[in-house]
């Protein structure tokens, strides 16, 4: 059945992902670690599905306070999803975005993009490595080496950032089929995806402690002590995270 398949294709590419990549979650994991030590903040960026990337890690109970979830409007998948498609394919519009934002050479920047070709992706990147950023790449290598660049610089995500993390899912990220079927479907990139998010931020959180910093979490607001607490962290981010 579909569903068994699903599993086990899922099981191996997670597996596969975590054996060859850990070592570049842990580095990634170093890079926020010294951001957030340093009092300043991790971006997240990705254009349309990818913006639940920025998602899973911001405001939310046991995740980290100084995450800015770069949710541009115009790249999310509302209120016409057509129009992030279009808008992301975009050169000149990312890079400015960034400008409007609290940023400095300390923050961390990870961008989330399965094929790394359009044009948003590869104008941020640029732009925050322009500031002096560390800049993550959370990217399929196989997915990205089978399509061209829509930046006018030839060049796709990998080629810019500092760091790649290879997300393990097949060219055009489906991969299930049947015979009486022509395209493929059910992707695996939002799963694998969000594992190395939260493993990034969780092996972050063990750095900052080990190094004795008093790492700022989020706890439920629905534990009766979770709106005090949270209000507290808000007061202190609200200057660097544009979204609170």
């Amino acid at each position: 059945m579909k569903h068994e398949e699903f599993y086990r294709i899922v099981s191996d590419q997670m597996s596969e992902q975590f054996e060859k990549e850990k070592e570049n979650i842990d580095l990634a994991a170093s890079y926020c670690a010294d951001s957030i030590m340093k009092g300043r903040v991790i971006h997240v960026f990705g254009c349309g599905h990818s913006q639940m990337f920025a998602m899973e890690v911001f405001y939310r109970a046991g995740g980290l306070v100084p995450v800015n979830a770069l949710l541009i409007p115009h790249l999310a998948l509302f209120p016409k999803a057509k129009l992030s498609t279009l808008q992301e394919r975009v050169e000149g519009f990312s890079d400015e975005y960034l400008k409007l934002e609290n940023t400095s050479k300390d923050d961390t920047m990870i961008i989330v993009s399965i094929s790394g070709r359009n044009a948003g992706v590869v104008d941020m990147a640029l732009e925050a490595k322009r500031i002096g950023m560390k800049v993550i790449a959370l990217t399929s290598n196989q997915f990205s080496d089978s399509v061209t660049s829509r930046h006018s610089s030839g060049k796709k995500l990998k080629d810019v950032a500092d760091l790649v993390i290879d997300i393990k899912c097949v060219e055009g990220d489906a991969c299930l089929s049947m015979p009486q079927l022509e395209p493929k479907f059910t992707g695996t990139s939002t799963i694998l995806g969000m594992f190395v998010m939260d493993c990034i931020t969780s092996r972050c959180i063990e750095l900052c402690v080990e190094k004795g910093y008093n790492t700022p979490i989020y706890v439920s607001s629905n534990l009766d002590r979770g709106d005090d607490i949270n209000k507290e962290h808000i007061r202190n981010y609200q200057s660097l995270v544009d979204c609170l």
